[in-house]
């Protein structure tokens, strides 16, 4: 008996160990597709954001990284092309010319943001495309935009911004990263059982 107890024990133990382990790994796995960025026809500025995001796109636009930007997750219903939303502006102030400038007002999820965007780029001849989000976005964008890529000579780089409150060892030490990460997770699941 005491034997059948000391194997219970392992057993729990065990399972208690790898499900620590996963939970505290899960900042690695949601963030594992970051890349560094490599000149580009354009650069994707996913919306979703307080303005990290579009300083990061007007950064690598500066560095020389690519001559195109577009501007995703701006609702169509209060779009107004001849008056610029603060992204757009913030962009500007950052010394990005508007005429660069592309917005995609119809995306309103990961998903459309991707096919909208790779159908844009057919349309332009643009063969590759440097997508910018938040690290913990990384692992549901590389999933979405290799399936929305498949098939064509179409390629993308993730590159990430930089938040102070991102790290992702101790993800879960702050509101705002477990949030996105929880969130990120759940997302995940939710696409492999809808797109992938």
């Amino acid at each position: 008996m005491r034997v059948f107890f000391k194997l219970i024990l392992i057993f729990l133990l065990s399972v208690c160990s790898a499900a620590a382990i996963v939970f505290l790994s899960l900042g690695f796995i949601v963030s594992q597709h970051a890349g560094n960025p490599e000149k580009s026809d354009v650069i994707i500025v996913l919306g979703g954001d307080n303005g990290l995001r579009v300083r990061k796109g007007a950064e690598l636009y500066k560095a020389g990284y690519a001559t195109h930007i577009i501007l995703t997750g701006i609702d169509e219903r209060f779009y107004h092309p001849n008056h610029p939303n603060w992204r757009e502006r913030r962009m500007m102030e950052f010394g990005v010319p508007k005429s660069a400038i592309k917005v995609d007002a119809r995306s309103t999820t990961t998903w459309e943001e991707a096919e909208n965007t790779s159908d844009t780029m057919e349309e332009n001849g643009w063969k590759s495309a440097i997508v910018v989000s938040d690290p913990p976005h990384m692992l549901r964008l590389h999933q979405t935009w290799s399936i929305a890529f498949e098939e064509s000579s179409k390629k993308f780089i993730l590159v990430p911004t930089n938040p102070i409150w991102w790290h992702p060892l101790i993800w879960w030490n702050n509101d705002k990263s477990y949030q996105f990460v929880i969130n990120e997770i759940k997302k995940n699941l939710f696409y492999a059982l809808v797109y992938y």
